[in-house]
């Protein structure tokens, strides 16, 4: 049996007949850029979320550095941000001029709220929490140091959609909720596409003339701004998936449940959940000391994995200027050389999570 690390086909053909129906529309429609699909997205999404507003994107990391560019974030301000998130997070910082502070995470990959106070500096203009996995960060300390500071908070939900701290979901804590729809995400789209949830009127419009060359109107530019509009066959493949984004939480949630009673190898640590989250298992990460041994062990039974992420942003050669050595943060440093994502999608069959629930077993 060969199973692969993620499968968005299966996603897919869940939904074939919806989906091909919403794409035809959209085809036969004759408009394709900042359309009713758009909107009714947007106001479906927000909806969901409890945010007030919801402005589509081109992409997740567009979500980021619009968010922190339009925050009045730039040259000289420092933005805390942990140290194992994916590097797309710290370019949305640094593609503005300001500086990544990195911080450790906490025992559930989250953002560490006792790093927060040693890291900040006056130099501090905001906190950058990724909510990694599809776990939702403990925010209640957050946000009141953020409050406590006058620190702008900025929430990176590309692989959170739907989780919850306290009942309260993902992207409403902070100034801007930044939302990716790369396909393999749990809400998936089809291509390259994004959003921002905000509570605050004024900055949703901001980011509506920001993603469409800071024109409000034709060829009246307000600012300088950019092309990244969420397109109307992207949207509207989204608004299907959406309406069936329970139930496809439900079924990953399931899996993972599986994973959690079934997996009893004394050389893997399960992922926990902290008090008061949810999860909606982007991933289902275990970590191992053997962490390459027990990848190539899987692969020999053709079960697919994927280490998300082998190289901590501040270990990059991208951020090399920032002059950070190995190190310098190392409970990141041990996550990334332990980490192990095995497979979690939508349409596993039960005979698939039992192939790899023994294989994982069996590994010694």
């Amino acid at each position: 049996m060969k199973i692969m690390p993620n499968r968005m086909d299966r996603g897919f053909y869940m939904f074939q007949n919806e989906l091909e129906e919403k794409a035809l529309s959209v085809l036969r429609s004759g408009w394709y850029v900042l359309g009713k699909e758009v909107t009714s997205f947007e106001e479906e999404f927000a909806t969901y979320t409890g945010a007030k507003y919801c402005v589509g994107l081109a992409s997740g990391l567009d979500a980021l550095w619009i968010a922190f560019r339009l925050l009045g974030i730039g040259a000289g301000d420092e933005v805390i941000v942990q140290g194992n998130t994916y590097i797309a997070s710290v370019m949305g910082i640094t593609i503005n001029g300001a500086t990544p502070v990195f911080a450790e995470p906490d025992e559930f990959f989250g953002m560490d709220s006792a790093e927060i106070e040693r890291k900040i500096t006056p130099n501090t203009k905001a906190v950058l929490v990724t909510h990694l996995y599809g776990m939702a960060s403990r925010m209640d300390e957050i946000v009141a140091i953020c409050k406590k500071h006058n620190l702008k908070l900025v929430e990176d939900c590309a692989q959170s959609h739907g989780a919850c701290f306290h009942g309260k979901m993902t992207g409403t804590f902070g100034d801007v909720g930044c939302f990716s729809f790369y396909p393999s995400k749990n809400l998936g789209a089809f291509g390259d596409a994004g959003a921002v949830v905000v509570n605050d009127e004024g900055l949703a419009n901001d980011f509506k003339v920001f993603r469409n060359y800071g024109s409000e109107k034709r060829y009246y530019n307000k600012v300088v701004g950019a092309n990244s509009r969420l397109d109307e066959l992207q949207a509207g493949l989204l608004r299907v998936r959406l309406s069936h984004l329970n139930e496809l939480t439900a079924e990953k949630c399931a899996i993972a449940a599986r994973y959690d009673k079934e997996l009893h190898n004394p050389l893997i640590k399960l992922p926990k959940v902290a008090p008061g989250a949810t999860c909606v298992w982007h991933q289902y990460v275990i970590r191992c000391e053997r962490r390459d041994e027990l990848m190539e062990y899987l692969n020999s039974k053709e079960i697919g994995t994927i280490i998300h992420y082998p190289i901590p942003p501040h270990l990059s050669e991208a951020y090399r200027y920032l002059g950070h050595s190995e190190g310098f943060l190392p409970v990141t440093e041990k996550l990334a050389k332990t980490v192990l994502s095995i497979p979690m999608y939508n349409g596993m069959t039960e005979d698939e999570q039992t192939y790899v629930i023994d294989a994982v077993n069996s590994f010694v």
